[in-house]
């Protein structure tokens, strides 16, 4: 059994938005191989937490440490190196490619990238793009996406574009993965599939996940711990039932906690 270890430590983290604290002195930790749940109301600071962690936003005040480093204010490009990667809870596919070819884009400093090697190496190129493509086919075989394998991304259901974008995270092979409401606008049997593929990528690949979700059920079947934001900050964590039967967790959900941007 692999030992387990503080993959993500966030500590004291602010972002303000002129008077609007949208995350306010958070400090939270995520362990290699477990799918973290992130839940609260909104307006809670939940996606701008995500922002701040994945480069999008720089901190005002604190500090992320992934895998022992700092990475306080990288950008995403950076983060992408390191194996950091998010997806967006509107999906982010080239509409004009198809499922495959949005899949073979993805990992970074390809050979074909650059003129001079199609003119000089054009084999190797070549190669490089076959062995994308027998990639691209694994990925997706193991998302059961082989009946749109060819279909352009933007002619996909919302479900099976939450798909594509887990597949193009696999295709960089990350050490963690932030999911912005992965379930939002997804009908519940490909809700299904796609928790079944977070859940073996966890178990068959070691992925780390941490997702922002409002599902309650799909949050329970897959994450443990819990970690609950609420006027910018954390309010709680554990496990999905001591969350829900914490009552500071269901004032916030009531609405009796500050107003936020989300």
């Amino acid at each position: 059994m692999p030992v387990s270890f503080q993959l993500l430590d966030i500590q004291n983290l602010y972002k303000h938005f002129g008077g609007i604290h949208a995350v306010e002195n958070a400090s939270l930790s995520i362990e290699q191989g477990s799918i973290t749940g992130l839940i609260g109301p909104n307006g809670a600071g939940k996606t701008t937490l995500f922002n701040v962690i994945a480069g999008v936003h720089p901190p005002d005040g604190g500090t992320v440490t992934f895998n022992g480093e700092d990475i306080t204010g990288r950008k995403p490009h950076e983060l992408f190196a390191r194996g950091i990667l998010r997806t967006f809870q509107i999906a982010h596919e080239f509409s004009s490619l198809t499922v495959r070819e949005n899949l073979m884009v993805v990992p970074g400093s390809q050979s074909g990238e650059r003129l001079v090697d199609t003119w000089l190496q054009p084999r190797a190129v070549k190669a490089q793009e076959e062995e994308l493509s027998v990639r691209a086919t694994e990925v997706i075989d193991f998302l059961q996406l082989t009946a749109v394998a060819d279909e352009l991304a933007g002619n996909l259901s919302g479900g099976q574009k939450k798909l594509l974008e887990l597949g193009r995270t696999m295709m960089a092979d990350p050490k963690l993965v932030f999911l912005d409401e992965v379930g939002a606008g997804v009908n519940r049997t490909l809700l299904g599939a796609i928790g079944d593929a977070i859940v073996r990528l966890n178990r068959e690949k070691g992925y780390t996940f941490c997702m922002i979700e409002h599902d309650m059920d799909f949050i329970s079947r897959l994450c443990n711990p819990v970690v609950v934001m609420a006027a910018g900050g954390v309010l709680t964590q554990g496990t999905p039932e001591e969350v829900m039967s914490n009552e500071a967790v269901i004032e916030a959900y009531l609405g009796t906690g500050r107003k936020h941007q989300r």
